[in-house]
């Protein structure tokens, strides 16, 4: 099981969007290393979605269409992220004192990106 049979909270929903979750006592598994790639995915495409925004916020004959495309991704964007946050924080705070939990954790950019071009055109 996850530590103190602690539930984890998996980047991807269910049937009618619920939350789906994984109780394992092997974070290497397969279904926790799948998920911590998709999260890298995620959390990479927020990024590359972060500097395109910039970009559209910064170009003055974008339109309601190009601003309303934009924050449609980005909304999107943020909820995964937050869904790592959500996931992350939790696992932290269940396997690790408080006072150590915040210092140990891996800042976005040290994650990477995805290979894969998701620039909105």
């Amino acid at each position: 099981m996850t530590p103190q049979n602690e539930l984890r909270l998996l980047p991807w929903s269910g049937p009618d969007g619920k939350p789906c979750y994984l109780s394992t006592d092997d974070s290497g598994g397969y279904m926790s290393r799948l998920a911590d790639n998709i999260e890298a995915v995620q959390l990479g495409m927020a990024a590359d979605l972060v500097e395109q925004v910039s970009a559209v916020l910064g170009d003055r004959d974008a339109g309601p269409e190009d601003l309303h495309r934009m924050l449609t991704e980005l909304t999107g964007a943020l909820r995964d992220v937050l869904r790592v946050a959500t996931s992350r924080g939790h696992l932290l705070a269940v396997s690790e004192p408080q006072s150590t939990a915040f210092s140990q954790v891996t800042p976005p950019s040290a994650l990477g990106s995805p290979s894969t071009d998701h620039r909105i055109r």
